[in-house]
């Protein structure tokens, strides 16, 4: 149930990917008469569509939700029909996360199984814990069991997600290898048939991992043999990066209750500067010295959206170019000291030499960069 403000707007953060689009995997779940896994919502037909974005035979447009190669979706959604678990790796950024929320979403209607990996996850965090009360007073039984994802996923025949996995102790990350093998967790406090849970069909888990994180190659051989591994690249097509940050921006500002809308010509700029930032080139081919940050695509959304924010409180509700730059700094030089200087020299070899009239206002405002 939706938790709503005065207005009759929900007064939620964030809400899950199943109730952010529950109106569309409704839609998808009325036409799709296509062959589905057991215990699937929706046929993989359905969920590439509901992914991809696409036209209905109805007249329903279904909006994309990840911008990328077709055939890695396909993959992804057939993997997890299949006994091997799906990992996703990238450099920050890549929509990962967002790739495998939306994947659990539509596979399973439910894309809350998170397990969020880091050096503290423990075992208990993954599989299941106990009420010490109730296990004090009635000792080792379903009762007093308090389920984790895992225990969870197998029971319902869901997805876990499984987000930063290689963060974790290598002995953390094998406690997956008998599920992923024979599909049962075993609960050694327990006796009998309580003693073993079986994963239904639908079970499968949705791994990330990012490519620049220490320890990225050190998952045990037999757990990688246990994973289908996937690389999301970052958007290769400026065109298309542009149309997604002008989307989510704009998504998020008016979710916010923000009455701005980031102007298509600073969300060009915006995209520019990331896009050749990152990539180490200008859309003219001439070389540069890239940040040490990855400048992802989904950083230029949160610097959209912040640039939104700032215009609303403090610039009369009006998006300039300033607000861009003081925004992308937080961004841009959050890993070394050292790319400020070639931020500075992109500004004065690059955004300088640029005669339009948006380039002239951001280079202008440069001058943030001194303060």
């Amino acid at each position: 149930m939706k938790k709503s403000d005065k207005k009759g707007e929900t007064a939620l953060l964030r809400e899950h990917a199943e109730q952010q689009f529950a109106e569309e995997l409704s839609e998808l779940a009325k036409v799709d008469d296509r062959q589905r896994p057991p215990n699937w919502r929706l046929s993989p037909w359905a969920v590439a569509i509901y992914i991809l974005g696409g036209k209905l035979d109805s007249g329903f447009e279904v909006a994309p939700k990840y911008i990328g190669q077709r055939r890695l979706v396909e993959i992804a959604i057939a993997t997890l029909a299949t006994d091997r678990a799906l990992l996703l790796l990238g450099v920050p950024g890549t929509a990962k996360t967002w790739l495998g929320e939306h994947l659990a979403a539509a596979i399973s209607g439910d894309s809350t199984l998170t397990i969020q990996g880091s050096a503290g996850t423990t075992e208990d965090g993954i599989k299941y814990t106990w009420n010490y009360a109730r296990l004090l007073a009635e000792g080792p039984t379903e009762g007093a069991l308090v389920a984790a994802p895992l225990y969870t996923g197998m029971r319902a025949g869901k997805i876990v997600r499984f987000e930063e996995i290689t963060r974790c102790p290598i002995e953390i990350q094998d406690c997956l290898l008998s599920v992923l093998s024979d599909r049962v967790l075993h609960i050694a406090e327990l006796k009998n048939d309580a003693a073993n849970v079986y994963a239904l069909h639908g079970f499968n888990i949705i791994a990330t991992a990012n490519t620049l994180d220490r320890g990225v190659n050190e998952m045990s051989a037999a757990l990688k043999r246990r994973f289908n591994f996937e690389t999301v690249p970052a958007i290769a097509d400026i065109n298309l990066e542009i149309e997604l940050v002008q989307r989510e921006t704009d998504r998020m500002l008016g979710r916010a209750g923000i009455p701005v809308t980031l102007p298509p010509d600073k969300t060009e700029l915006l995209v520019t500067m990331f896009h050749e930032l990152r990539s180490g080139k200008t859309t003219g081919g001439k070389a540069l010295e890239p940040l040490t940050t990855v400048m992802s695509t989904a950083e230029g959304v949160s610097v959209g959206y912040a640039a939104g924010i700032h215009a609303y409180y403090y610039g009369g509700g009006k998006v300039e170019a300033a607000h861009l730059v003081k925004n992308m700094i937080g961004s841009a030089l959050k890993d070394s000291a050292e790319d400020l200087k070639k931020l500075r020299h992109y500004f004065n070899h690059v955004v300088k030499d640029r005669k339009s009239a948006g380039w002239a206002e951001l280079y202008e405002a440069r001058q943030v960069l001194d303060e």
